[in-house]
């Protein structure tokens, strides 16, 4: 994203999920933050009235696949059906088609990019705070984070159990440290 202003882009990935989402969404809501949240298809199944309180907040909703598949493990056919039964889960749940996609573990081969840049606008990040390593500390999270973080980053968390740890211990802090940078947060 453009490095001329000092706005970043917050992403939350693999939700929702319950206890974890809801905790990002009070976060982000007392700083008055917005971000985009790439949800995978069977969460959205399993916790719809938490996927419509993303939506209803105000932020952005990307397409994460249905079952969190790899593209180098996974046919193109299978690939793009985890797609499109991801699209139809949010959009019967939120009433909106969303127009980003994330893949899964960032791997996508070079025909799934092809067919996918199509429909969808693909985001990756450029900084990946590690939240779901287990041999990383909360402080080690934090910091290399905030070190990494320039104007127009976009910044990878996730929403999901195996985080909630990190999530819980790092987010706030995080936020606060934006704030107190002078960054903005934008939707993707």
């Amino acid at each position: 994203m453009s490095r001329e202003e000092s706005v970043i882009y917050l992403t939350f990935d693999d939700g929702p999920v319950p206890g974890v989402t809801d905790f990002v969404l009070d976060q982000l809501a007392k700083r008055g933050m917005l971000a985009t949240f790439f949800m995978v298809g069977d969460n959205v199944g399993k916790s719809p009235q938490l996927a419509a309180e993303v939506f209803e907040a105000g932020h952005a909703i990307g397409n994460h696949t249905y079952h969190h598949v790899d593209g180098f493990r996974t046919p193109d056919k299978k690939y793009f059906e985890e797609i499109q039964l991801c699209q139809d889960e949010i959009s019967s749940v939120t009433g909106i088609s969303p127009s980003l996609f994330r893949p899964p573990y960032g791997k996508i081969t070079r025909k799934q990019l092809e067919e996918v840049k199509q429909h969808y606008k693909i985001v990756m990040w450029d900084v990946i705070t590690g939240d779901y390593d287990p041999d990383q500390s909360f402080h080690k999270c934090l910091t290399k984070t905030k070190e990494h973080t320039k104007k127009g980053s976009v910044i990878l968390f996730h929403d999901q159990q195996k985080t909630e740890k990190v999530i819980k211990a790092v987010l706030p802090d995080f936020l606060e440290y934006i704030q107190d940078q002078g960054f903005e947060t934008g939707k993707l």
